[in-house]
């Protein structure tokens, strides 16, 4: 038996629900190895400069400082981290926008009807600054969280309602967030060379407005057990909520984060490394290291955004690196699922796909100008692993 084989039988042996082998695989893998993709080689840049695999078409939804299609909503500045909230037959894609207060920040959304044509978009939320990624809630709101030294994380409302400060959560340099319903906890990681990862433990799941921030204690080492401390002051001043316990564990510049079926994942630029937390089992590991990949060059660098697919496929946009969208398959593989021409001053942000999971929906930041107001979302269909 081997060891991933033996912890799912030991973890489900203990009474929790069984989950599917595509899900524990990816729980307890070995870090991901170079391997020809789900979707086979990337074909020739299509009109709009992307590279996909056979089957797949671009679409571009939306540009920086031009009206979205059908709609009088000018699209915000620097898109970038974004979520798909189910709306009736519908979707809504979400945005933050990577810029100060004053020149616009904040977040806005997109209306789409059940054949994925726009049908409205407008503002979720102004008057913040540098919203970089957050992470949607069960009951479909969007947390959009501030990229700033004692950043908050605001919850805004794109099935309608006014977005709130939640300060409960801490306030540091948030990045992005990530719902655990089994736990009834909000995950939570920190753009600092010397970040911390986070959960929030709300005094009653489905209000935010109170409870318990806890930072991820551990050794020095890859891999290996790990416990919650109780943050003393979330509000970080005049010590920053890093450096309040004893024993937390330090990461290099927390980024994506993505929960699924008892773990939860997050990426750390600084080290270009996906981790992988095993709730269940209470073990952490890695599932990606550039360090670590053979045969020939790894693929993944940059690393920032993170998704999931229904099959139990992560997908990790690059911030900067070759502009691609890698995945990383439950079986520990990892390829390149897309790449963007053209755009060498840009990043990739906000993957997320739609509840049907046929509609991968990302934003190119800067686009081919290299400025803020350079930025475009597109659409990607085609025959993704469901």
């Amino acid at each position: 038996m081997d060891r991933r084989t033996m912890l799912r039988a030991t973890v489900v042996g203990a009474g929790t629900l069984a989950l599917p082998f595509t899900a524990w695989s990816a729980a307890y893998g070995a870090p991901a190895q170079n391997a020809t993709g789900p979707y086979g080689p990337l074909q020739p840049a299509d009109a709009r400069g992307i590279q996909l695999p056979a089957g797949f078409t671009s679409a571009i939804v939306a540009r920086s400082r031009q009206t979205v299609g059908g709609t009088s909503y000018v699209w915000h500045d620097a898109p970038d981290g974004g979520a798909v909230i189910p709306d009736g037959a519908g979707w809504i894609y979400v945005s933050n926008s990577e810029v100060a207060a004053g020149s616009g920040g904040g977040a806005s959304r997109i209306l789409f009807n059940s054949a994925g044509a726009v049908v409205g978009a407008s503002r979720i939320l102004s008057g913040t600054s540098q919203n970089c990624a957050g992470g949607k809630t069960p009951w479909n709101t969007w947390l959009s969280c501030e990229e700033i030294s004692r950043g908050r994380v605001f919850e805004t409302y794109p099935l309608g309602g006014t977005a709130v400060a939640r300060p409960a959560l801490g306030r540091f340099k948030h990045e992005a967030a990530a719902a655990d319903p089994v736990r009834r906890v909000v995950y939570l990681t920190e753009d600092e060379t010397d970040g911390r990862f986070y959960r929030f433990v709300p005094s009653t799941w489905g209000d935010l407005s109170a409870g318990t921030l806890q930072v991820f204690r551990a050794g020095t080492a890859t891999s290996g057990a790990f416990t919650w401390a109780t943050v003393p002051d979330p509000d970080g001043s005049p010590t920053a909520t890093r450096y309040q316990v004893s024993g937390s564990k330090a990461f290099n510049g927390g980024e994506g984060c993505h929960y699924a079926d008892d773990t939860v994942w997050f990426t750390t630029k600084g080290d270009n490394r996906v981790w992988q937390v095993n709730l269940a089992a209470g073990s952490y590991e890695l599932a990606y290291d550039d360090n670590l990949v053979s045969p020939g060059a790894a693929p993944l660098s940059g690393v920032d955004n993170i998704t999931g697919s229904t099959a139990g496929d992560l997908y990790v946009a690059e911030d900067g690196g070759s502009m691609d969208i890698c995945v990383i398959t439950p079986d520990d593989t990892v390829s390149t699922f897309l790449r963007v021409t053209g755009q060498g001053g840009s990043e990739i942000t906000g993957p997320a796909f739609t509840p049907a999971g046929d509609r991968l929906y990302f934003s190119s930041q800067r686009g081919t100008t290299g400025a803020a107001s350079g930025g475009i979302t597109y659409c990607v269909t085609g025959p993704f692993r469901r």
